[in-house]
């Protein structure tokens, strides 16, 4: 039988810890979050709720899965949620960012100006994969992104955003540290053997297909949740099988990539079931078209409000790392929350 096993009740704060502490609830992925009820799931069929101590004996690897902590990615410290600035070097990007930052001095000024707003890692791309969006040969797409790469590798860890071997490689060689891959290493067969032979850590992230020129042809899941859980386990088995151990992958729903509006937020409400997998979660909504049919917002520059309120709902759900346009805003934001969720003790360290 495939179990899965859901966490509801997500409690925080000194809540969740007097909860842990008294029995009540288990850690989520190591705290600070912890769940008070679960959802058993057997063959894609769910049983009920119930409180994790009243879960079976022979569902106990499935609920230890969900409390153990994930280690560091790209060996950066996990005791709150990172933040991933996203620098486009595209003149096609959906976030009209693109192509202002096409100018490798632009795209470098703009990355040293999300470091110091507090990004942890950037994410630097140059292939738009939004929907309908063409593909970028892999010459043009190292040429837009390996000056940029070069010169922020040196002030902070680079993730970049490539279904390409040969730009993985590439950037690489120019001091990259993560990649992030929209088909979760399909695209290219050579991909796999690249990140595994270079010591690179992965984002391997869920689409629906491989092209992100039909992903959104009229997308249909049974139990979206579940069925990219199952997507992402699978994937990061495949990863782990040929060379690239676990500590260094992270996953991510791929919100917008092959789903509709009702899919990215039942993928958004459901986070914590990923936490069932192992691997850190990378949520990137920021700007994307569902908050701007929610917000009634057509121009994504001005999708910053809607985007932060993703951040936050994603990040109350285990996401250990939020790949975002606005950096300032969303670090600010983080900070606010998780001092609101700590009570006294967060705020109490602000003031020192």
């Amino acid at each position: 039988m495939e179990r899965w096993i859901e966490p509801l009740a997500l409690l925080s704060g000194p809540s969740a810890f007097q909860a842990v502490r008294e029995g009540h609830a288990l850690p989520l992925a190591g705290g600070p979050a912890a769940f008070a009820l679960v959802r058993l799931i057997g063959d894609g069929r769910p049983f009920g709720l119930m409180p994790p101590g009243a879960v079976p004996e022979d569902w106990a690897d499935a609920l230890h899965a969900l409390t153990r902590r994930p280690a560091p990615f790209a060996g950066l410290a996990a005791g709150r949620p990172l933040v991933m600035g996203i620098v486009n070097v595209t003149p096609d990007s959906f976030s009209e960012e693109g192509a202002r930052l096409s100018d490798p001095g632009a795209a470098i000024e703009a990355g040293h100006a999300m470091l110091a707003a507090g990004a942890d890692i950037l994410d630097i791309g140059g292939e738009s994969t939004r929907p309908g969006a063409q593909p970028v040969p892999a010459e043009e797409e190292i040429r837009r992104i390996l000056p940029v790469v070069r010169e922020l590798a040196k002030a902070a860890p680079v993730s970049v955003d490539t279904r390409n071997a040969r730009t993985m490689q590439a950037a690489l060689d120019a001091g990259a540290e993560i990649i992030n891959d929209v088909s979760a290493l399909r695209h290219d067969p050579a991909a796999m053997q690249v990140v595994a032979r270079g010591g690179a850590s992965v984002i391997l992230m869920h689409m629906l297909g491989d092209d992100p020129r039909t992903m959104q042809d009229r997308p249909r899941y049974d139990d979206v949740a579940l069925e990219v859980a199952r997507f992402l386990r699978d994937r990061v088995a495949t990863a782990e099988a040929l060379g690239i151990p676990r500590s260094r992958i992270a996953v991510d729903p791929g919100i917008g990539f092959g789903k509709t509006l009702a899919h990215n937020l039942a993928l958004t409400e459901r986070l914590a079931l990923l936490a069932g997998i192992g691997c850190r979660v990378v949520f990137g909504a920021s700007r994307k078209r569902f908050i701007g049919t929610l917000s009634r917002v057509a121009e994504p520059r001005r999708r910053v409000a809607g985007s932060v309120a993703a951040a936050l709902a994603a990040a109350a759900r285990g996401a250990s790392v939020l790949r975002v346009h606005d950096v300032a805003e969303t670090v600010q934001a983080l900070r606010v929350w998780r001092a609101c969720e700590a009570g006294g003790e967060e705020g109490e360290e602000a003031e020192r």
